[in-house]
């Protein structure tokens, strides 16, 4: 409504037209949140641009133009990075709550409040499937039967990244995962043992003496956060003096257990993984060393729902079922 205002000044009239602000600007998506959101985590568009795979130019007009449509700047560009100011991170934390809300689905985030009703996506890697998903599911369901569960398949490269992203609301990691802002509830353990080929001489004893494996070719698994010496296989290698090159390492223990039946060396893997081992390949227990790997639960430590500790209880009673 426009309304007409005369103002006298030293004999000249002045006449100012008033009309009200009826238009707001339109709120962003929630793939611009989802950039922002990444690029304020990373405090980098270079890094944040390769967790979102893509590339950097686009990514860095998103940004630009969020902060023209805000109005104000919602990051300080500086030589080691991006640094959020006030306004970026009053923004940050609302959008990380928007992003966890749209994930979820705003009508079970409605309802999760009560941890009875809600949805829980469940990550699990391969190697743990047979071992844990029949169990636990039973138990969930008896558990949180209003609850809607899904699960997603992980495996030790995309684990960090589906929590991070709030692609799943729990994983089920074997190791568990290192990592900042990512919140880890030890749930259960396997001892370590040896996948051999049915060929191989190792195959025909009861128990490994691990000095045995000097110089034997292994099948490497990824190494925790780019540092090999931060493994529990490694450890136990290095503890006994043993030392094994590394033949090549694999993404996911199946492809490791496929490489041993082709010959190219052997695995040390949890012996959970001797569930879904191929024809031609066995497992035997090391001689006198005690050494397991640690099973996981691991969420965002900034996602807060009651329906994670009915989650670890269900975890946990499934991994005795299965011991």
């Amino acid at each position: 409504m426009a309304q007409m205002i005369d103002v006298p000044h030293h004999g000249v009239q002045y006449c100012f037209s008033e009309k009200a602000y009826d238009q707001r600007m339109a709120a962003p998506d929630f793939r611009t949140l989802r950039y922002f959101v990444a690029v304020a985590e990373e405090r980098s568009v270079g890094k944040a641009a390769r967790r979102l795979n893509m590339a950097q130019p686009p990514l860095s007009v998103h940004i630009k133009n969020l902060e023209a449509a805000v109005g104000t700047p919602l990051f300080r560009r500086a030589a080691r990075g991006m640094e959020i100011t006030d306004a970026g991170n009053a923004l940050f934390q609302r959008a990380k709550e928007a992003l966890l809300l749209a994930n979820e689905g705003f009508d079970a985030a409605r309802a999760i409040g009560s941890g009875s009703r809600g949805r829980l996506t469940v990550g699990t890697m391969v190697v743990l499937s047979y071992l844990v998903l029949p169990r636990l599911e039973n138990v969930l369901r008896a558990k949180l039967p209003d609850v809607e569960i899904q699960y997603v398949e992980l495996n030790a490269v995309n684990n960090v990244s589906a929590i991070t992203d709030s692609q799943v609301s729990v994983a089920i990691c074997i190791p568990p995962v290192a990592q900042a802002g990512i919140a880890v509830e030890r749930i259960g353990t396997q001892p370590l043992m040896l996948a051999v080929h049915a060929d191989s001489p190792l195959a025909r004893m009861s128990s490994i003496p691990l000095e045995r494996l000097s110089g034997t070719p292994l099948i490497g698994l990824p190494m925790p956060e780019g540092d090999v010496d931060k493994s529990v296989v490694a450890s136990m290698l290095r503890r006994h003096d043993v030392s094994m090159p590394i033949a090549q390492r694999v993404e996911t223990m199946v492809s490791a257990l496929a490489l041993v039946l082709a010959g190219k060396g052997v695995a040390i893997l949890p012996a959970c993984a001797r569930i879904g081992r191929p024809p031609g390949v066995v497992f035997r227990p090391f001689r006198n060393v005690d050494a397991k790997m640690d099973i996981a639960a691991c969420w965002r430590s900034d996602w807060e729902s009651p329906l994670i500790e009915p989650f670890l209880a269900c975890a946990r009673a499934s991994l005795r079922q299965a011991a």
